[in-house]
């Protein structure tokens, strides 16, 4: 289970201060697969990187008894400097799984070729997607954080990526945005709508779906 335990966060925008995040305590439940949704600057990716611990609360806490991944696909803590495969080397040391199974396994997936062992900074936006959704699949977590990424590239590699992701979800869950329902549908079957700094947590998907719905029109 992951724990949201009076979690407060907001910005400062035109001198205003606004709360994304507002005291929100809610328990989210150990097995279920959540989908997260809500209107554009609700404060959805704000509420994930809170979760993954990418993201400094300004009060409260989060804390969970299973792994937690990053954003997958979020490929923002690399290093520039670096080659890919050291990258995915730190991030192995760091998260404690076998440094050459991780290397061997983000090399095969993200078909980099020789740019596996270039700087960073000499990748194009679609190579550091690739690199950035290989390492988030190469470390298995209970649960994992998508943000509007499943895959990028073209259909093979999009094909290859699903069926990563789809094998990942047998053995853990997922707390997903996305704007594709049918995508939603996939993946999830349970809903939490956020709306005003507030979680509304559903068991059953498509009443989440279409309390989101309704709070859109």
């Amino acid at each position: 289970m992951i724990v949201l335990d009076n979690l407060t966060k907001g910005y400062w925008v035109k001198g205003q201060r606004k709360t994304v995040i507002d005291a929100l305590s809610l328990t989210l439940p150990t097995g279920k697969s959540l989908a997260l949704l809500g209107r554009n600057g609700a404060g959805k990716s704000t509420l994930l990187q809170l979760i993954a611990g990418t993201l400094r609360a300004d009060s409260g806490r989060v804390w969970s008894d299973g792994s937690i991944s990053w954003p997958v696909g979020f490929g923002g803590s690399f290093h520039a400097d670096l080659t890919g495969a050291q990258n995915t080397a730190f991030i192995a040391r760091i998260y404690g799984v076998d440094t050459d199974d991780l290397i061997a396994f983000v090399d095969d997936f993200s078909e980099l070729g020789n740019h596996f062992h270039m700087p960073i900074r000499s990748y194009s936006a679609g190579m550091r997607s690739r690199l950035a959704f290989g390492v988030s699949m190469g470390i298995r977590f209970d649960t994992y954080l998508v943000d509007e990424v499943t895959a990028v590239g073209d259909a093979a590699f999009r094909n290859k990526s699903k069926a990563v992701f789809i094998d990942r979800m047998k053995s853990s869950s997922a707390i997903m945005v996305s704007h594709e329902m049918a995508q939603i549908r996939q993946f999830c079957n349970a809903g939490l709508v956020l709306e005003h700094g507030q979680l509304a947590y559903f068991d059953d998907l498509e009443a989440a779906i279409a309390h989101h719905q309704a709070l859109m029109a």
